[in-house]
């Protein structure tokens, strides 16, 4: 099975959505959690009905060093283990030559054991090979970033196309030769997205980051983004889940909130 089709299934099962991403930065845990294996194996319980994806930054664990990699690769086993018919998305926005991509394979695919990685275009499609022969895996390029400086660079106009309509469309028509490509767009931009599923058709799945603590609006992002099947989009939420309360009850809380941002995007994905 590869990861178009996990994901397929991860939807139907959840009727969701919803990608709750695992940014569980140590010094933000609250006291009743451990530590940040802890913390997500409580936040996973609480919610894995409500998913149909979990999205460790791996930011978070690579900054305390052997006990936070440790603490990531516990999480990856944890899902695989218990709730197997959950995509692991480790978003890491990797991209070297191909040498060190090789590793950065090895290490996200084999080692941790995830299905799919976020990935950034800038070295071209030679120096992602490592990554792309990986068909069974999903392999999310970044497109249009959701944060407010982004435009910067993907917002250039060459040959009459801003730049991020240029690497959707490499995606899609010179990329995605196994089918394992997919495209990551922010929720801050829903015209954007309108574009680049208008680009991508109504099948390729697109991340969508910054529901909730970025400000992305749902309905916007439900309206301009969703594919065919009422499916087609990872739409995440991080913060604003895992860190919606920092008592005993953060748990709870977490699946309230999951909820809510369920329901709400099946609102009017439904409509």
């Amino acid at each position: 099975m590869n990861f178009t089709e996990k994901l397929v299934r991860s939807v139907e099962r959840s009727d969701s959505l919803l990608c709750v991403g695992l940014d569980s930065g140590f010094s933000k845990l609250p006291r009743s959690a451990r530590d940040q294996f802890e913390f997500n194996k409580a936040i996973i319980d609480a919610t894995h009905d409500l998913v149909s994806v979990y999205k460790p930054n791996s930011a978070f664990y690579e900054a305390r060093g052997a006990e936070g990699v440790e603490a990531l690769k516990q999480t990856c086993d944890y899902l695989r283990h218990e709730f197997p018919e959950i995509p692991i998305l480790i978003d890491a926005k990797r991209g070297d030559i191909g040498n060190t991509n090789a590793g950065y394979v090895e290490y996200i695919f084999d080692y941790l054991g995830a299905d799919s990685v976020t990935v950034h275009p800038y070295f071209g499609s030679e120096s992602l090979e490592e990554f792309l022969k990986r068909d069974d895996k999903g392999i999310i390029v970044l497109c249009r970033s959701s944060n407010p400086g982004s435009g910067e660079f993907q917002d250039l106009v060459m040959n009459g196309d801003k730049l991020y309509v240029h690497v959707a469309r490499r995606v899609v028509e010179k990329w995605n030769t196994r089918g394992n490509c997919m495209l990551m767009v922010g929720a801050t931009y829903p015209e954007e997205l309108r574009e680049v599923r208008t680009i991508a058709g109504p099948d390729m799945p697109i991340l969508v980051p910054g529901i909730g603590a970025q400000g992305g609006d749902v309905k916007s992002t439900v309206e301009a983004g969703l594919g065919s099947r009422q499916q087609g989009l990872m739409i995440s939420s991080s913060r604003g889940i895992i860190f919606a309360s920092d008592g005993e009850d953060f748990a709870a809380a977490a699946r309230k909130e999951a909820m809510k941002l369920r329901d709400e995007i099946n609102q009017y994905r439904k409509a």
